[in-house]
């Protein structure tokens, strides 16, 4: 099967993993990846960790005994496709449309992962494959979940390196590696301030409002425009070094990447230090507020969710207490908090590691483009993990913006997924050189 059919394949597969999805069909939708890896001589099963979602777990084995040791790392499951009548096609039955195959997961994260696995498969049935290449792909990445953090940090074996075909940039052309990934803080905050609503003209006043106390929390932390979050909030934040901020000068000016999403700028800088502020700092946005009714009521409870990004070399768990404490601090007497936490550690690599370098230099052999060294402002929880165990990562891909993951008629181009093909054949290329003096 070509690269296309086989993508087309397992993305008829709902391996849906946020709420209505069926568990049947995420365990399909893995069994599908050991199914590759055992057609190409492989080794490979399903591992189910703490009950979660099935991981995918298998091996290649390179032509050579002492050839290094790859990591590939991808994702089965997706998001919702949400009211399919907002889709041009059936979110699972793949259809091509111009340039672009359209299916829910086609970017996120079938189409950018699967040239990895398929030309590892095509490169050890041919006996040719550089590297001995394990295969991790799992089922929780769109809902959190633990599974494949605990897998990673019981496993004893490790990698010289890892690639994870789950990024890309803005221009569709230009490869990256993306050397810094933000952490992150969530925190669902929960208010309650007595037995029941009141009606707000018998008792306003004199009775403890839950959304006053909430949002009373709420300023306590979020900046004001054009202020970065609280100083507590920061400890840990390494500046940039200037080689990387130069290279931030060759990307699209911040103005038009908040222009081309519709975004407005929360304060004259924001556009000019969007690249600073995105990768390099924390940032603090409140998520979703509920509370009240619209009548003329007291409420007693009241939520909110909170998530603050952590600048690359911040750890979760030095920040997240003080979040929590900054928000219990400006709760008064009487009103009962609750907070759930969930949490992600930043990760930050070192651009003149040999591992990015090689990486760097295959993709532009792939694509004839020198390749881009960017951050990102959101969050990858396995990158950490594998930058925890000291394994050098290839985060890279080919989605783009235009991709329109998680929305209605999502997709990818044909041309990412040959770039992706070709790219991968140079990294495992590339990366074979690891042992050699």
């Amino acid at each position: 099967m070509t690269l296309l059919d086989e993508l087309i394949d397992w993305l008829r597969i709902p391996s849906v993993s946020t709420g209505e999805g069926d568990a049947r069909e995420l365990e399909r939708a893995g069994g599908w990846v050991v199914e590759r890896v055992r057609g190409a001589g492989g080794e490979a099963h399903l591992v189910t960790v703490d009950g979660g979602h099935p991981l995918a777990v298998g091996e290649l084995r390179a032509a050579a005994a002492d050839a290094p040791t790859v990591l590939v790392y991808g994702h089965y499951d997706v998001q919702s496709p949400g009211p399919a009548e907002l889709w041009t096609s059936p979110p699972f039955e793949p259809t091509v449309r111009g340039d672009r195959l359209y299916a829910r997961g086609a970017s996120d994260d079938k189409g950018n992962f699967l040239p990895l696995l398929h030309v590892a498969c095509a490169l050890a049935r041919d006996g040719a494959l550089p590297v001995n290449v394990r295969v991790l792909v799992e089922g929780e990445e769109e809902v959190g979940g633990e599974s494949v953090g605990r897998w990673l940090r019981a496993d004893e074996r490790g990698a010289d390196a890892a690639i994870v075909f789950d990024a890309g940039g803005e221009d569709p052309d230009v490869p990256t590696v993306t050397v810094g990934l933000r952490g992150l803080v969530q925190l669902h905050v929960r208010v309650r301030t007595g037995e029941r609503d009141l009606h707000s003209g018998l008792y306003g006043g004199a009775a403890l409002n839950a959304a006053h106390v909430l949002h009373a929390m709420l300023a306590a932390v979020v900046p004001a425009p054009g202020h970065r979050v609280r100083d507590e909030l920061r400890a840990g934040i390494a500046e940039p070094p200037p080689a990387e901020r130069a290279s931030w000068k060759r990307l699209k000016p911040g103005e038009r990447v908040l222009g081309d999403v519709g975004a407005r700028p929360t304060d004259p800088r924001a556009a000019a230090e969007f690249y600073e502020r995105n990768w390099a700092d924390a940032s603090l946005d409140v998520n979703e507020v509920v509370t009240g009714e619209p009548r003329t009521v007291i409420p007693v409870t009241a939520s909110a969710t909170v998530a603050l990004r952590l600048a690359p070399r911040q750890r979760a768990a030095d920040i997240a207490p003080v979040l929590e404490g900054l928000l219990r601090d400006a709760a008064p007497p009487g009103a009962d908090i609750e907070v759930e936490a969930n949490l992600a550690d930043s990760a930050l690599f070192d651009v003149d590691d040999p591992v990015l370098r090689l990486a760097g230099e295959a993709l532009e052999r792939a694509t004839g483009t020198e390749t881009l060294f960017i951050r990102s402002g959101g969050s990858i929880p396995i990158v950490a993990d594998l930058a925890d165990r000291g394994i050098p990562t290839v985060v890279s891909g080919f989605a783009v913006p235009d991709d329109r993951i998680h929305a209605p008629d999502e997709s990818y181009r044909l041309r990412s997924l040959e770039l992706g093909e070709a790219a991968a054949r140079e990294l495992f290329r590339a990366l074979g050189s690891l042992h050699q003096s």
